[in-house]
């Protein structure tokens, strides 16, 4: 009977995508990409030499007008030159089936360095510089080409109310981040790292097994690879990081903390890639097109040889990780697309003995997403998409966890009206865990015992559907209401959830906006660290739930942006171990706890592709756990968490910058274990000594011929060699020197 019902069900499934898929117009109309109106010549940057052509993203407007615009390649000064000409373009709209949308293309400024001018010539006018502006891909300068961008994306999205974000092109000039997007998430107001250096941090108070990770929508356990290594995504394929610390858009869900979102670059038909070369690993990445211009295939990964360098200083670590990306999209109409993408990341850290390689952790997690797009209507969009993805993690202890994992989700974007916006989609997640026990165990061994209690095999399903519908209630206020409901199911447990989500934008002035947001967050239980596998199966403990405010203003001065937040998350039935009791022993891995975060963030930020770029950022917060009849301060609570930094273009293409950070130290515990002993813990207590470090990058860069760039890098993360004290051991110092050359085309 179960296997009727399920062939049924894949039945129906089967016959709605193919609905859905033969459900479009016989004769869809292309979509029309925005073509310029209204332009200006770029004036030449003062004390620059040679000609360059950069190369921006510009988001238009269905009214035509420039709402973003950002360089992707090119130096400065001419980047911050062609960026703020461009702003002030005004277009022709992009449309399909006759009505306008909005859309991002990529445009190119090109600058030729003024000649010299015969004595006998009258002198030049000034203001007038021998420049041209052209869209990229089509004919030089002075040639009759109409200008048509090379590609166009249809915009269907509108930035939340309460998220930070950072572009590649802007987090290669971060100091210490290594041109990592992801990297660049413990510089945001509201992340509170747990030890400098290293991919885990609490993000308003939640702990770090409470953050989601996403990329393109799909779930990923982790973010960084092993041993202080780089983030598990070519940085080349990332577009920009979305950090949402909370009240986060309906569409993210099953987590009660922080959603950290990365997005892909938009599929490119010319022939471009990058690569770079350092101390410790190479990577590359390679896209073009093909079909004419039908179709796009994009591949990239990293390797390290970190083991071999790790050889020179102690030969018996092994340290090892890699990764890969491949994806591939077809236009079978101007309005249907299909896309496969698959990405995978392998780590590795272990040691030589005598009997052979002991693996101390080992972790790899793989994805393979295939999508399908049906464009329609003005600015709409279905997707349907299927995932499937493996993950593995080796302990020491001889113990292999693995989950087999298949979603299927759906996705649309609507247009209910010139001023309202609906995005909603359904979902369903099938995750089957299963662990390879030891040879030789000792059965009695408690930490076996508490192991096999809370990661026994087991299939685990999650399902849910969610909506919210983004409102110009007027010209100064847009308002976005949402609803989320899940149910989930673990052996013979089955818990549901409904979260609400509201976020509001009120423009008090032209520049002055006043941003608000709310949510409700469950998630089921989960464990210290996102680790591949480990999810642990006491669901009949209840879920994890969290409600999310937070109210600031964000003040918009040309260049400048800044913003003052203050936010307050409370925490019920909360799976905190780390924070609530870091000194219990295996048996309390899911011991549940009351909690609260409170605080105040400053974020003032002008983008780091600037001839002088930086940011500072700042959070003052509090948070507390509730245990028993004790409330006393989350294990990794810190007072004072801040950054800033600088980026300064020294000219011909030297660029410098440095980050200075700094936090309180965390709580001192109570001496003794837990018990009689041991005096009861409270919020009013010592703390250890505070942390900072200076993270530095240099870069020279050479142009090779219009589109092509090498560069020398160094990098340092601490270059202060300063040590952190944690409890009663000090760490470090945690410190990553870099020395490599990038280069692209």
């Amino acid at each position: 009977m179960r296997r009727r019902f399920s062939i049924r069900l894949a039945e129906a499934i089967l016959l709605a995508v193919l609905a859905l898929v033969w459900a479009r117009p016989a004769a869809a109309q292309a979509l029309i990409p925005p073509r310029l109106v209204e332009s200006s010549e770029p004036v030449y940057p003062d004390g620059a030499q040679g000609d360059a052509t950069v190369t921006l993203t510009v988001v238009v407007n269905r009214d035509g007008t420039v709402r973003e615009v950002s360089a992707t390649r090119g130096d400065e000064p001419f980047a911050s030159a062609a960026v703020e000409t461009v702003r002030k373009y005004r277009f022709e709209p992009a449309t399909r089936d006759g009505q306008a949308v909005a859309a991002t293309i990529r445009f190119e400024v090109t600058f030729t360095e003024p000649r010299p001018v015969p004595i006998k010539e009258p002198p030049p006018v000034p203001g007038a510089t021998p420049t041209t502006t052209r869209p990229a891909g089509t004919a030089p300068a002075g040639t009759p080409a109409e200008p048509e961008p090379l590609e166009v994306v249809v915009q269907g999205e509108r930035p939340a109310a309460d998220v930070r974000s950072f572009t590649r092109a802007e987090v290669r000039q971060l100091p210490g981040a290594f041109g990592d997007p992801f990297r660049a998430i413990e510089s945001l107001p509201g992340v509170t790292p747990i030890v400098s250096g290293l991919p885990f941090f609490y993000i308003r108070g939640a702990p770090p097994g409470n953050v989601g990770y996403f990329l393109d929508g799909v779930r990923v356990p982790y973010l960084y690879h092993v041993g202080l290594g780089p983030s598990v995504v070519n940085p080349a394929i990332v577009d920009r990081v979305d950090l949402y610390s909370g009240g986060y858009p309906a569409r993210y869900g099953r987590f009660m903390g922080g959603i950290v979102a990365g997005e892909t670059t938009a599929p490119r038909t010319d022939w471009h890639g990058e690569g770079n070369l350092r101390i410790f690993d190479a990577g590359a990445m390679v896209e073009g097109g093909f079909a004419g211009g039908r179709g796009t295939v994009m591949l990239g990964g990293r390797y390290s040889y970190t083991a071999t360098v790790l050889s020179l200083i102690a030969q018996d670590v092994k340290l090892d990780y890699r990764d890969y990306q491949a994806r591939f999209t077809y236009d079978i109409t101007p309005k249907d697309r299909v896309t496969a993408f698959a990405f995978g990341s392998y780590d590795l850290l272990g040691q030589e003995q005598a009997g052979g390689l002991r693996v101390l952790f080992g972790t790899e997690f793989y994805r393979v997403d295939l999508r399908y797009d049906h464009f329609y209507g003005a600015d709409n969009r279905i997707r349907i998409a299927v995932t499937g993805g493996y993950d593995n993690t080796h302990l020491d202890f001889q113990t292999n966890t693995r989950d087999e994992m298949l979603g299927l989700r759906t996705e649309l974007t609507h247009h209910l009206a010139p001023h309202a916006l609906l995005r909603g989609g359904a979902d369903i997640v099938l995750d089957h865990y299963t662990v390879a026990a030891p040879t030789y165990v000792d059965p009695d061994d408690p930490n076996i015992q508490a192991f096999n209690t809370f990661f026994p095999p087991r299939n685990d399903v999650a399902v849910g559907g969610w909506a919210d519908v983004v409102l110009d209630v007027s010209p100064r206020f847009e308002a976005t209401p949402g609803v989320r409901i899940d149910l989930f199911r673990s052996g013979a447990t089955t818990k549901p959830a409904i979260d609400a989500r509201l976020a509001g934008k009120l423009k008090l002035r032209e520049n002055l906006k006043l941003i608000g947001a709310f949510g409700l967050a469950h998630q089921p239980p989960s464990f210290v660290l996102p680790i591949p596998g480990l999810q642990p199966a006491t669901l009949y403990n209840g879920l994890q739930t969290s409600f999310q405010t937070s109210a600031g203003l964000e003040l918009k001065l040309k260049s400048v942006t800044a913003s003052a937040t203050a936010f307050h998350n409370a925490f019920f039935n909360m799976s905190d171990t780390l924070g609530a009791n870091p000194g219990g022993g295996v048996d309390n891995l899911d011991e549940r706890s009351m909690g609260q975060a409170y605080g105040l963030e400053l974020y003032v930020h002008r983008d780091l592709t600037e001839r002088l770029g930086g940011y500072l950022s700042y959070t003052l917060s509090r948070s507390t756990r509730s245990l028993g009849n004790e409330t006393f301060l989350s294990a990794f609570d810190r007072t004072h968490v801040g950054s800033m930094a600088l980026s300064y273009d020294l000219g011909r293409n030297w660029r410098a910058g440095a980050r200075f950070a700094a936090y309180s130290g965390i709580p001192v515990p109570p001496d003794g274990p837990p018990g009689l002993n041991r005096a009861a813990r409270t919020t009013d207590v010592a703390r250890g000594p505070a942390f900072y470090r200076l993270d530095l990058r240099l870069e020279k860069r050479w142009n090779i011929k219009q589109t092509g760039w090498i560069s020398f890098v160094a990098e340092m993360l601490n270059a202060t060699f300063h040590k952190e004290t944690i409890g009663d051991t000090e760490i470090g110092p945690v410190t990553i020197p870099s020395i490599g050359v990038e280069g692209g085309f």
